[in-house]
């Protein structure tokens, strides 16, 4: 190891590479970076309305060296139940030992060629990740196309200063994120993200080479909203902290049906786990079970059955507690922040995990509730974002807390919606009901026919629960528009508000099935480029439908509108098979 190697080796930093340009060390990268310079072999780019060239690429890395460390211990859990049920089943012997201490020598050697064989630059216009000894591989992303970098760290990162950085390319077309390096010094994660990020800009036209890190006027989103509503609060940096989660609000953890199901959840996994060393020991656990609940029936049926109830009335009553342990380890520590352009979220008791949102990405945000939440006039708070995979947790901006501190936030770090939601027609709470109700009837008259009185009886009595919820679902229906964002909210189990900025809305789209048609219903979908691609208002007379399209984006629909029908007419706004057509 050079002496070059061993210093960064010792400071805990990753090891530059020789790369275009000569430059040895991080700190040469980012002054040249700051600079604009360019390296040789890097195509000199302007940038789109801007005379200034593409910043230099920088020399290549290396991952920590406690990536020896680290990659062995991601790879044991894999061997871990393996290894141990050979230890139990060997009795110790050495070849069972041999065996295990085999394995984990290799793990140990493929920790240190990933450590070895792992590259990563970022370029002018591209990152590049290197990797493999045999069997080598070159990803090359565009840098354009990034989507999100986020900042991961688990508890073993954590104690050795390291983090996980995961970029998500708009070329993946899947879950999975296109480019990972597991594991660098957190200061070097941090600094990765905000590099790629600006230079993703810079190559849009959206910033100037400059302008990287840059503090942002944060009076331009707003004064932060603090939990005592004073004073804006910071963290010693440019970041302004917008949310600082209090310890009460783990407690809402039970208002959560998802939560509150962990018992069950964690009972299916013990039981597939001990199905797991089951197999490893050469035993059909489900066998064994099937063989001996007979005999314990035969023996002792009343104690079984006692023992059932007891257990079910513990899982019960776990619920809640299982519920507030599993949102807090998930959520522990959540802040929201904004950091120069961007809202940035951390999260995470044992992984710790850092969501970077660009303003100029985010399209709007959903208030979602349920019935629970709703007694206790609680809300989660979720951003429209362009670009974002895995919606459902990298979007959250909140999680489950009180209306009104949600909305000073959204007042703080969002835009408000200011309007009024508009109902829709009686048709629709018909629609409603009809669904909620009619279904179960039918299956109860034919389970009486069958002769089946239990089912017919729990059939009736579901149907009669569909009443509360077709009217609740009736009465979240609704859809508005403030001047500047439109607005529509649907559901009753999961009652989402969405709200969308004007000029997102890129078309729309007119469907109804033969029953919406013959009550003049339909539903409207507004098309956006961001979030889930469109955002319905159901169930709305086709008229005022029209009319709230025209409202919003009068130069998108008076094209599809024929001469006189905006005085009143029907638009002749059809296919040729009679149905609503998409707008946009």
């Amino acid at each position: 190891m050079s002496g070059e190697e061993e210093r960064h080796a010792a400071e805990g930093r990753p090891e530059p590479e020789a790369g275009e340009g000569g430059n040895t060390s991080q700190e040469a990268s980012r002054s040249a970076f700051a600079a604009g310079s360019q390296g040789p072999g890097e195509e000199r780019s302007p940038v789109a309305g801007s005379p200034d060239p593409l910043p230099q690429a920088e020399p290549e890395y290396r991952l920590s060296p406690l990536t020896v460390i680290t990659a062995p211990i991601r790879y044991l859990k894999s061997f871990i139940v393996p290894i141990a049920v050979a230890l139990v089943a060997g009795n110790f012997n050495p070849w069972v030992l041999g065996s295990s201490a085999a394995v984990l020598l290799g793990m140990l050697v493929t920790g240190f060629v990933t450590w070895r064989t792992f590259r990563y630059r970022v370029g002018a216009q591209r990152l590049e990740i290197r990797k493999g000894l045999l069997n080598r591989s070159r990803r090359t992303i565009p840098l354009e196309r990034i989507r999100g970098v986020d900042v991961t760290s688990t508890l073993l990162h954590r104690l050795l200063g390291l983090a996980v950085v995961k970029v998500e390319a708009a070329a993946g077309g899947g879950s999975e994120e296109e480019g990972r390096l597991d594991a660098v010094p957190r200061e070097e994660a941090e600094r990765l993200r905000d590099v790629l990020l600006h230079r993703r800009a810079v190559l849009r036209g959206e910033e100037t080479p400059g302008e990287a890190g840059a503090p942002a006027d944060h009076a331009a989103s707003g004064a932060t909203v603090p939990e005592d509503g004073n004073t804006p609060e910071t963290d010693g940096s440019h970041d302004v902290v917008y949310f600082s989660m209090p310890p009460g609000w783990y407690l809402y953890a039970v208002l959560s049906l998802g939560y509150l199901l962990t018992p069950f959840a964690a009972l299916a996994a013990l039981i597939g786990f001990v199905g797991q060393i089951g197999g490893d020991l050469g035993v059909d656990v489900a066998d064994e079970a099937a063989d001996l609940i007979p005999l314990l029936m035969r023996d002792g049926a009343a104690l079984l059955t006692l023992i059932a109830i007891a257990g079910v009335v513990t899982l019960i009553l776990l619920m809640p507690v299982f519920a507030v342990v599993t949102y807090t380890v998930g959520n522990w520590g959540f802040t929201l922040r904004r950091r120069d352009q961007s809202l940035v979220t951390e999260r995470g008791l044992f992984t710790r995990q850092s969501v970077t949102l660009e303003h100029r990405r985010i399209r709007g945000h959903e208030l979602i509730d349920n019935p629970l939440e709703r007694l206790r006039r609680a809300v989660r708070l979720r951003a429209i974002v362009t670009g974002l995979g895995d919606v459902s947790t990298r979007a959250a901006l909140l999680p489950i807390g009180p209306r009104e501190r949600v909305h000073e936030v959204v007042e703080a770090a969002l835009t408000p919606y200011r309007g009024t939601l508009t109902p829709h027609p009686p048709a629709a709470r018909s629609r409603r009901l009809f669904r909620a109700i009619v279904p179960f009837l039918a299956l109860g008259a034919a389970a009486a026919l069958a002769d089946l009185p239990w089912v017919a009886a729990a059939c009736v009595l579901v149907a009669l629960l569909g009443v509360p919820l077709g009217l609740d679902r009736y009465r979240s229906l609704g859809h508005g528009y403030d001047g500047r964002q439109v607005s529509v909210r649907s559901g009753s189990l999961r009652r989402e508000q969405s709200v969308v900025r004007r000029d997102a809305i890129i078309g729309w789209k007119w469907s109804s099935s033969p029953f919406q048609r013959r009550a003049g219903l339909a539903t409207l979908r507004a098309t956006v480029g961001a979030g889930r691609g469109g955002y319905d208002a159901i169930d709305v007379g086709f008229a005022a439908s029209v009319a709230f399209a025209q409202e919003v984006t009068p130069e998108m629909v008076r094209p599809f509108l024929a001469e006189g029908d905006a005085d009143g007419g029907e638009p002749p706004l059809t296919g040729g098979d009679g149905g609503p057509r998409p707008i946009g």
